[in-house]
């Protein structure tokens, strides 16, 4: 895949329908996408892809933390540094989120239709399933993994402040 076609699956990636919910803070979510692209060489030729997205709890990492992963296989500077680091990043946290794609709980369906009949029928297929943590993306088919993957990180960033405020709601930041 070249720098462009990265590009160009990013810039054409658009979510249809989000999820209402957003990352668990205290336990793992499992999220359902459809993901829907025309195949660039064929008129109304539209694959869905459809699986799940297992979010793990997000985990805290403090300055202890991370410095002690700074640390791994370097000598006595490298410790004086890090100490240093972790007196000016004392009441700093960072949150970790972790993600498995699991392809086997993926199929994949072929329709000869126009797109926006196949995203709409499958947006009504959603709605009607009341299927409140599936999302429907609209992306490339040949870097449809791309695709998945800014979903997935808007998803975080979207989430990532609810799940800050319920870790200080616990006093745990």
């Amino acid at each position: 895949m070249t720098r462009d076609d990265f590009d160009y699956a990013l810039e054409n990636t658009h979510v249809i329908l989000a999820p209402e919910g957003q990352i668990a803070t205290f336990g793992s979510t499992s999220f359902n996408f459809y993901l829907i692209s025309e195949l660039m060489d064929r008129a109304n030729q539209v694959r869905i892809r459809n699986g799940k997205i297992q979010a793990e709890r997000p985990q805290i990492l403090t300055p202890e933390h991370y410095c002690r992963l700074l640390l791994e296989g370097f000598g006595e500077k490298a410790e004086r540094y890090v100490e240093q680091l972790r007196e000016h990043t004392r009441n700093i946290a960072v949150l970790r989120y972790g993600f498995q794609f699991r392809k086997t709980d993926m199929t994949e369906r072929m329709f000869r239709d126009p797109i926006d009949a196949v995203i709409a029928r499958t947006k009504s297929h959603v709605q009607h399933r009341d299927e409140p943590l599936s999302a429907i993306i609209q992306g490339v088919d040949e870097a449809w993994e791309v695709c998945l993957l800014k979903f997935t990180i808007d998803l975080i960033e979207r989430s990532s402040g609810g799940n800050i405020g319920d870790f200080r709601k616990r006093g745990l930041i």
